[in-house]
C-alpha cells in the first residue's frame, strides 16, 4: 500500500461504505459535511461516486445534483453560525479553528467589493468553498441567494470531481499504466499537503502575533 493510500485510506473506507449502503442520500450526506466546515474531502466523495456511475449503478448528473444538495444542506449550518455569532464567534472560537478577526475583515471586505458573486465564486474553488458560507452569513446575505448561488457553485465542482471518478474507473480496468502513474504521484501529492499544511498554519500563527 502506497503512503498516500495508508493516509486517506481510513476516511476512504468510510465514505465508500456509506455511499455504497446508501446512495444518492450517502452522497448528499457526505457532500453536507462538507459544507458544513468539517474537514471531509468532496475530492474523495465525489469521484468514488463517480466511480458507481462507471459501474452503472449511478447517473452522472444525479450524482452531481446530489452532491450539490448536500452543499446547499450543509451550508446552512456554516450560514447561521456566522450570521448569529458573527465577529464575537470568531473572536471566542475562531483560534481552535485558525480563524482570527484579519480573516474575518478580509472576507467582509471581499463581500462588500464584490457581493453576493463571492459565494458563486468560491464555490468553484477547493478548499474555500467548505468555508465560505461563515463569512456568507456574517454579511448576512440573503439567504434565497446565498441557496440559489451555492447550489450553482457547487454543482460544476460535483460534476467534474464525479466526471473524473467515473474516466479513471473506466480506465483503471482497461489501461494498467493509470495505477503506475499515480504510484509515483504519490510522493509529490503528499510534499503537497504538508508544505500546504505548515504553510497555513505558520501564516495564521504569525497573523495572530502582529
Amino acid at each position: 500500500m502506497s503512503l498516500t493510500e495508508k493516509i486517506l485510506a481510513p476516511i476512504a473506507a468510510w465514505i465508500i461504505a456509506v455511499i455504497s449502503a446508501t446512495g444518492y442520500l450517502g452522497v448528499a450526506l457526505l457532500m453536507a459535511i462538507e459544507s458544513a466546515c468539517i474537514p471531509l474531502p468532496s475530492e474523495i466523495i465525489m469521484p468514488f461516486a463517480g466511480y458507481l456511475v462507471s459501474t452503472g449503478r449511478f447517473g452522472l448528473i444525479a450524482v452531481a445534483t446530489a452532491g450539490a444538495i448536500g452543499c446547499n444542506l450543509g451550508s446552512i449550518i456554516a450560514y447561521e453560525v456566522g450570521k448569529r455569532g458573527g465577529r464575537p464567534f470568531v473572536e471566542r472560537y475562531g483560534r481552535y479553528a485558525l480563524l482570527n478577526l484579519h480573516d474575518l475583515d478580509k472576507a467582509e471586505r471581499f463581500f462588500a467589493r464584490f457581493g453576493s458573486v463571492t459565494v458563486l465564486v468560491c464555490r468553484l474553488l477547493p478548499v474555500v468553498r467548505s468555508f465560505i458560507a461563515f463569512p456568507a452569513g456574517v454579511a448576512r446575505m440573503p439567504l434565497l441567494r446565498f441557496h440559489i448561488y451555492t447550489f450553482l457553485g457547487s454543482w460544476p465542482w460535483c460534476f467534474a470531481l464525479a466526471w473524473v471518478g467515473m474516466k479513471l474507473g473506466a480506465a483503471w480496468r482497461t489501461d494498467p499504466r493509470l495505477g503506475h502513474i499515480l504510484h509515483y504521484a504519490d510522493a509529490a501529492v503528499i510534499v503537497a499537503l504538508v508544505a500546504g499544511g505548515i504553510w497555513f498554519v505558520l501564516h495564521q500563527l504569525k497573523k495572530r502575533r502582529a
